[in-house]
């Protein structure tokens, strides 16, 4: 090749590689898919987090039900990352007494909620040894990689789709890409941090009740959660 074209091949070849890690750097939102603008309500748990000290300084994830999203903000409210995510299969912000103890083919499909509210959550294990966020460790849900479950689910397709129509499909679980994961949400979080989970039935108000009044206490935070959990819904 003449030193002219392969001069000429070094440099695009290095523009190339530019190109692909500043897209890289410039964040999940371009990564992952899907609008990652932040809803009313969820801007609205975001501006109270922030105002409040509640997320105690921490980055902190808010998890739209109703859009199928989980949006990683910054200590001081900007959004870091945002991607799709797979959730309970049935509508609901409760979930059942003592469901995290059953096997999961006694979990009747009604049962498959993933809860609404806010949850003081820590890195662990389930009992597969894969390490998740556990967002209600009572209850068994966690935050985690998608599985593909077998190929009649189509979680994969499912996470994939730009609707959130058809996210619905998991045992309570919240399921984003691994990418996402591995690469966005593990590295800012660290060990601990905080996660609302924004209600798909319930008023936002009733779910959050500071938000009806501004300047109101912050909720107490819920009991830390075990490292390991007794068993994981997908």
């Amino acid at each position: 090749m003449p030193p002219a074209r392969a001069r000429s091949c070094s440099l695009a070849l290095t523009w190339l590689a530019a190109l692909l890690s500043a897209a890289a750097d410039a964040g999940p939102q371009a990564a992952f898919g899907g609008a990652s603008e932040l809803s009313a309500p969820a801007a609205r748990v975001v501006k109270w987090t922030v105002s409040s000290a509640d997320h105690a300084g921490r980055p902190f994830l808010v998890v739209d039900k109703r859009n199928a999203r989980v949006h990683l903000l910054r200590v001081d409210g900007t959004l870091q990352g945002s991607a799709p995510a797979l959730l309970g299969a049935a509508r609901g912000d409760h979930t059942v007494p003592g469901i995290g103890e059953r096997p999961l083919r006694l979990i009747q499909p009604h049962e498959r909620t993933t809860p609404a509210g806010r949850f003081e959550d820590e890195m662990g294990r389930n009992l597969q040894g894969e390490d998740v966020l556990w967002v209600d460790h009572d209850a068994a849900v966690s935050l985690h990689r998608v599985r593909a479950a077998g190929p009649a689910q189509r979680r994969l397709q499912r996470l994939a789709s730009p609707t959130s129509t058809d996210n619905r499909i998991s045992f309570g679980c919240i399921n984003v890409p691994a990418d996402f994961f591995d690469r966005v949400l593990v590295p800012a979080i660290g060990a601990r941090t905080v996660i609302y989970v924004l209600p798909d039935t319930l008023p936002l108000e009733q779910v959050f009740p500071v938000l009806r009044a501004t300047g109101s206490p912050a909720p107490a935070a819920l009991r830390p959660r075990p490292s390991t959990g007794p068993q994981a819904p997908a």
